[in-house]
């Protein structure tokens, strides 16, 4: 005891020294090292400052793996990342420097996905690879990039540079779904995290399904994987997408119950396969329509998930007596599920939300014409298509909301 004593006091006094002359690392904390010594954390910037005296048996030593300490715990992932940021830099730290320093990134397992406007000023290119380097270790990380834009050739191929690490391919796991891509070559996109998640609750038991514009799986995959669907027929030409599709279905067991249609879908060669067919492009996916109609079982029909971008003016505040109206229980007054009824053309019923707006109905309506129209000269004899749901994904830009449309389509019989 009185040896681990002195050993505490000794350790005290050097670590008072070390703070004095600002050489002390506070990201970590004093561990055991081997051999049953005390090892305490300087700044390896600042070795050539450290002196110390004679009486104080000290020798250097590398941890690969140093304990961080209680407060680097606690502090943020951002204010982290700026604090070992302004220590690379020292003197050369300014406030310029500062706000060209991301607060939020895309994290894909061990790579983090920074935004294009990061690190852009000189200084920051100066450092070379320290500079990536301290990103990742403040991060977590073992991989970083940095988008660009995204190039407008048809596939949505982004602009991605790997500034550390030797491969792109990431895996992202979303509700129990193992996604899988080059993030150099392909897109994730977070923002329709809600509608897979209802992709993956629709009662698709031994039902065919068709995808129109597949991707890496965004609901390829929870057709397969949650929602019960006994095969997909998956469309994409992007060749980088599809073998991440291929993967992915590897990845999460589906493989045997999926076939990729590599090209252009509105080249598919499919004829009366599918019971629900997926459109999820945006802005529009109308170039898909009479694809999505030909994929139809002829005699049963079924459903399509239409995606659509619709623009959405603000919407004015509601009058007081329309408000009045809707509490007294009025006619026009929503149902207690908070929805309303609305007829069809060929007097069946269609059940729209209360919630959604005047452009939004108008644009379900407009849709559910057309595709009856299609499926009539298509197959030369009457159908009816009944609105089922309309679902709002996600603001796209400023007064434009990404929709879904569910729409079912059925022949009429004779």
């Amino acid at each position: 005891v009185p040896a681990l004593a002195t050993e505490r006091r000794f350790a005290q006094r050097l670590r008072e020294r070390l703070e004095a002359e600002r050489l002390w690392d506070g990201r970590y904390r004093l561990q055991r090292a081997p051999g049953g010594r005390l090892a305490l954390p300087v700044l390896e910037e600042k070795l050539a400052q450290l002196r110390l005296p004679p009486e104080m048996p000290c020798e250097l030593v590398r941890i690969q793996d140093p304990v961080p300490s209680r407060a680097a715990r606690r502090r943020p992932p951002a204010r982290r990342l700026r604090d070992e940021l302004r220590r690379l830099l020292g003197a050369g730290w300014s406030e310029e420097l500062e706000r060209d320093v991301p607060h939020a990134w895309q994290r894909h397992g061990d790579l983090v996905l920074l935004s294009e406007d990061s690190f852009r000023a000189a200084p920051w290119e100066r450092l070379g690879s320290a500079l990536w380097e301290t990103v990742a270790s403040a991060l977590g990380a073992r991989r970083v990039a940095r988008r660009g834009r995204v190039m407008p050739d048809g596939t949505r191929t982004p602009s991605v540079t790997l500034l550390l690490g030797h491969h792109g391919w990431v895996e992202h796991v979303d509700n129990g779904i193992r996604y899988t891509f080059d993030v150099t070559k392909c897109m994730f996109s977070p923002g329709n995290i809600t509608e897979k998640l209802r992709v993956a609750s629709l009662p698709c038991s031994g039902e065919v399904v068709v995808d129109l514009y597949a991707g890496i799986g965004y609901f390829t995959l929870p057709f397969l994987v949650h929602a019960g669907a006994a095969f997909v027929h998956a469309c994409e030409w992007n060749s980088h997408a599809v073998e991440a599709l291929h993967r992915a279905l590897v990845l999460n067991g589906v493989r045997d119950r999926c076939r990729i249609h590599s090209g252009d879908s509105r080249q598919l060669q499919l004829r009366d396969v599918a019971d629900r067919v997926n459109l999820g492009l945006i802005p529009s996916s109308e170039e898909g329509w009479p694809v999505a109609c030909r994929v139809l079982k002829k005699d049963t029909g079924g459903v399509l998930h239409i995606h659509h971008n619709v623009e959405t003016p603000p919407a004015p505040a509601p009058p007081q007596s329309a408000a009045l109206l809707a509490e007294r229980g009025s006619p026009e007054a929503a149902s207690p599920r908070g929805e309303a009824q609305h007829p069809t053309e060929d007097g069946g019923e269609e059940t729209l939300g209360a919630r959604l707006r005047p452009e939004w109905r108008r644009w379900a309506r407009a849709t559910a014409t057309r595709i009856q129209g299609l499926l009539a000269e298509l197959h030369g004899r009457p159908w009816r298509s009944s609105v089922l749901h309309v679902e709002a994904v996600k603001s796209y830009a400023p007064h434009v909301h990404h929709l879904v449309l569910d729409l079912e389509c059925r022949p009429v019989l004779p």
